[in-house]
């Protein structure tokens, strides 16, 4: 039996998240029916983790196993026959017996991304979050530096996924502005539920005021999710990349500059 590996990019603004529900669009029920197509029998595709309804994935893992024997550089064209426009298999690998999407992942990076002026895009309406008030960066790069680090992020989850533990290290989280574009990138060695969205929400409480950023480590220290911002609207994140050790690995770098933030060292070493 095949171990293969996927890299996925969606937009999922017509999907109620990756992991298949009952009678809901899923990211997951779309991939397995279309991998079925060209297998010729059920599939169940592991991903990379649980992403919410409208949330994005430039690159997203996915593995399945099969004994079709189809050559792994024909896998993408021929799922991608089988696929709507908003889903796309980039590329395929042989991986190993034991891999796993998920359990087999080093590290995540989302990328949160705020049209900050008066004036929204229509094109840009379901792939970024509109934010017509003034925020000022300054405060935000501030903000976002004070999440780095191994901490207890329950303050910044919502009640959802039962987890072992709510401690995660964050190997950077960046704020930047070009144009009217604020941009968020956050990696870590995994997430909580909508825990990347509160930390954007607590850097825009950074911005006016409404908490001081040296003040976030001792907020955090709390775990209690009243004391720091709000949940900002899935629509401005995307997941961005993924790290995993061989062939896997080699994938999901591959074309990597084309789709990377050039502003913090995403080859930093952790």
């Amino acid at each position: 039996m095949r171990n293969i590996a996927l890299r996925i990019r969606y937009d999922g603004s017509a999907y109620h998240g990756w992991q298949r529900q009952k009678d809901l669009p899923t990211v997951q029920q779309t991939l397995e029916e279309a991998l079925e197509k060209i297998c010729g029998h059920s599939v169940t595709a592991v991903g990379c983790g649980r992403t919410d309804a409208g949330v994005h994935a430039e690159r997203y893992c996915a593995n399945f196993r099969t004994d079709c024997a189809i050559p792994i550089d024909r896998v993408p064209l021929a799922v991608n026959t089988r696929l709507p426009g908003d889903i796309a298999v980039m590329d395929a690998c042989e991986a190993e017996e034991g891999f796993n999407a998920i359990g087999s992942c080093l590290r995540k990076e989302y990328v949160y991304r705020i049209l900050n002026r008066r004036i929204p895009d229509p094109f840009l309406d379901k792939r970024v979050c509109f934010y017509p008030s003034p925020l000022d960066i300054g405060q935000m790069k501030r903000a976002a530096l004070a999440f780095e680090g191994t901490h207890d992020f329950a303050a910044v989850r919502s009640v959802g996924t039962e987890t072992k533990t709510t401690v995660r290290t964050v190997y950077w989280c960046r704020a930047e502005r070009k144009d009217d574009i604020i941009t968020v990138a956050v990696c870590a060695d995994g997430f909580l539920y909508n825990m990347v969205r509160a930390m954007v929400g607590t850097m825009v409480y950074a911005s006016y005021g409404k908490l001081l950023p040296q003040d976030i480590p001792s907020l955090l220290e709390t775990r209690d999710r009243r004391l720091t911002g709000p949940t900002m609207p899935p629509q401005g994140l995307y997941m961005h990349r993924v790290w995993y050790e061989g062939a896997v690995g080699e994938m999901m770098g591959r074309d990597a500059g084309n789709d990377t933030p050039c502003f913090f060292g995403e080859n930093d070493a952790f």
